[in-house]
């Protein structure tokens, strides 16, 4: 039996990474052109696939009052709504691809980062323009470093191919090393600390 490799991607890092590269937000015929990239590299040449886990939550939804004016804003009936629903639902339907979700909570709203640069040159009250939803993610991290550990555990592939930016996965890459596995971290050429590149046997 042939030793197997598995390609685990952090898709909120991907996708950012991607439309630096591409100059829009990508299309999954483009992740899936990413991870052919990877299936081509020289040491995983005499490996089999086992499979592509796709980490990323799906957008929020639900409804936002603004403080300062009271407008309302429906998150589900939003462009970036629409488009990442769309996008999700594309790569679950690839070909040797799992999904998994996280989830995405609306806290209210925060000062967007274009207005807080303009209102750090010139103090004003700020308006109900300069609001934006405050969005945060749950348990992608946590089920990326969960499935590391259980492909680690269970020998199910003996080479791990981790698509991310995210130091905070460095203990689920030391622990699958201490268990045998081979860490292969693709960066996407986008900069990380040295600490990750430190834990993974090779950065492609």
């Amino acid at each position: 039996m042939n030793l197997k490799f598995a390609i685990l991607i952090d898709g909120g890092f991907l996708t950012k990474a991607l439309a630096v590269k591409i100059k829009k937000f990508p299309e999954a015929t483009d992740v899936e052109a990413e991870c052919q990239r990877i299936r081509k590299h020289p040491d995983l040449a005499s490996l089999d696939l086992l499979r592509i886990y796709f980490y990323d939550s799906p957008p929020a939804s639900g409804t936002l009052k603004n403080p300062i004016d009271g407008s309302v804003l429906d998150l589900g009936s939003s462009p970036i709504f629409i488009r990442n629903e769309k996008f999700l639902n594309e790569i679950e339907l690839l070909p040797n691809f799992a999904l998994r979700r996280g989830e995405l909570i609306a806290r209210g709203w925060k000062i967007g980062n274009a207005a807080l640069k303009t209102l750090l040159k010139k103090p004003a009250a700020p308006t109900a323009k300069d609001l934006v939803p405050n969005i945060q993610q749950k348990g992608v991290d946590l089920r990326l470093g969960l499935d590391i550990a259980r492909i680690a555990l269970r020998q199910t592939a003996q080479v791990v191919v981790v698509v991310t930016g995210d130091s905070d996965l460095i203990p689920a890459f030391k622990f699958a090393r201490r268990e045998g596995i081979r860490i292969y971290l693709d960066n996407l050429g986008m900069p990380i600390r040295r600490e990750l590149r430190v834990h993974a046997d090779i950065v492609i």
